[in-house]
């Protein structure tokens, strides 16, 4: 086997632990790390996934197995002494990352619903983009998705993934059960009517207590949406019409580079009855409708795009930005994201404002979205009403990471709590202050996984670095 950087075994690992040990932070496109790879790509044998999505991180695992059954993934669970899940490889920092073995659910893509309960129940592998259409076809609709749907349900529900809307909870909220494969390899079921004490806590997860096999989501009648964009909007409007703003639709997006005290456009999604169609008003508290189809990133084309200008859908092909064949986003990027308060969000805006002439260089966009308070433990809008500042970047590592710990300054009087799957640099004493249940959940991971199967450095440094 190859040894990392060329060096013996003892210092490759202590070169991947050294790299780890920043885990919500450090990303690069320079280091290499070393996979294993197998002639025969079998179920228990490794296959490659060396980098995440965006390219910006590569991965730090020798073996990557790919079971095709809940039997096989138990005799993984089994063999491996250490073991992350990955997912559709959305992460930005290393929270999917391992030193030693990662499993990739990609091949457990069943789906199935049960129309009495109001529920579907997807294997670990599934897509958003791929179960929405065809829950859609069934009658129903799940009540919120992410600005895209590549993502992994198992995977968005264990980072507490969002999406918008004042009264929509993030995508993890819709859970109600989850079938795990433990450290000793058993399958067990666990449900939020059953388990009421401790579910909270079981869902948003980052990758802990087990690999999730399945899981059931709460699923709602099928409906129709339109989407409107407004542009132009000024960011004084925002100081007393922020809440209303952000509830004028069933989902609401707003776009700025921070310049000239604008939001550059304002993204309105919202609920059509059977055969309704959206009234467009030409102007939106002083912003002006959009004549054509728009890309967030004003210079990229809107193909990528789900369809605007009050053209009635699918919720699944408007509550997205981006389609599910097209690149999302921008493609080569890094992100990172804060959630305040909502009731503090003109302040916290204001406040990241006065970096914006350090910020605009090296951003792309930056989105704001409204997210409804959760109870869920490790959820970034646990029990508060909350908005998200994304923050979407150029590939500038060195600069971005420069800049977070001023942003983070800025947004420090908001408790502001970062995105688990982006880039941040808050310390883990602050995290913890963060979250009035971060003692119970580290409780929770040492009872059902004490020996730390499925802890990484990103769960150590973050979670238990405190």
């Amino acid at each position: 086997m190859d040894d990392f950087f060329d060096s013996t075994e003892t210092d490759r690992m202590m070169n991947k632990r050294q790299f780890l040990k920043t885990t919500g932070t450090l990303v690069t496109g320079s280091m290499l790390s070393h996979v294993a790879r197998a002639d025969s790509k079998t179920p228990a044998e490794p296959v490659a996934h060396e980098t995440n999505w965006a390219g910006n991180l590569r991965y730090h695992a020798d073996h990557m197995f790919a079971p095709r059954s809940v039997e096989e993934v138990q005799e993984v669970v089994k063999k491996c002494s250490t073991l992350r899940a990955l997912g559709s490889r959305h992460s930005f920092n290393t929270i999917a990352d391992s030193l030693t073995n990662q499993i990739s659910l990609q091949h457990l893509d069943s789906m199935e619903v049960d129309a009495r309960a109001h529920t579907v129940t997807v294997g670990a592998g599934v897509r958003y983009g791929t179960l929405a259409p065809w829950l859609d076809a069934k009658g129903f609709a799940v009540h919120n998705l992410a600005s895209l749907p590549h993502i992994t349900v198992a995977g968005a529900i264990s980072t507490a993934t969002h999406g918008s809307g004042v009264k929509n909870g993030n995508l993890s909220t819709a859970v109600s059960g989850l079938e795990i494969v433990t450290a000793a390899g058993d399958v067990v079921t666990r449900t939020r009517a059953a388990n009421t004490a401790d579910f909270p806590g079981l869902v948003v997860r980052l990758g802990t207590m087990g690999v999730i096999t399945k899981v059931t989501l709460d699923v709602l009648p099928r409906f129709d949406m339109a989407q409107l964009v407004y542009r132009n909007l000024s960011m004084d409007q925002l100081e007393h019409n922020l809440e209303t703003i952000f509830a004028s639709g069933y989902s609401v997006s707003l776009f700025t580079d921070w310049q000239n005290n604008r939001i550059a456009q304002v993204w309105i999604k919202d609920r059509l009855a059977p055969g309704q169609k959206l009234d467009i008003p030409k102007e939106f508290y002083g912003a002006t409708a959009a004549t054509k189809n728009m890309h967030p990133i004003e210079a990229n084309s809107a193909e990528n795009c789900t369809e605007q200008m009050g053209v009635p859908g699918p919720w699944y092909e408007r509550m997205p930005h981006f389609k599910m064949n097209f690149t999302p986003s921008n493609g080569a990027e890094l992100q990172t994201e804060y959630f305040v308060p909502r009731s503090r969000g003109y302040e916290a805006i204001r406040a990241v404002e006065q970096l914006k002439d350090k910020i605009t260089p090296h951003l792309l966009i930056t989105e704001l979205r409204a997210i409804a308070a959760d109870d869920l433990w490790m959820s970034m809008a646990y029990k508060r009403d909350s908005m998200a500042i994304h923050f979407t970047w150029k590939q500038q590592i060195p600069e971005v990471m420069a800049l977070l710990p001023q942003i983070e300054g800025k947004l420090a009087p908001f408790d502001a709590r970062p995105h688990w799957a982006k880039l941040f640099t808050v310390p883990p004493a602050t995290l913890k202050a963060r979250y009035p249940k971060h003692d119970a959940f580290a409780e929770l991971v040492n009872r059902d996984d004490p020996k730390g199967k499925f802890r990484n450095q990103f769960v150590n440094h973050n979670i238990f670095g405190a």
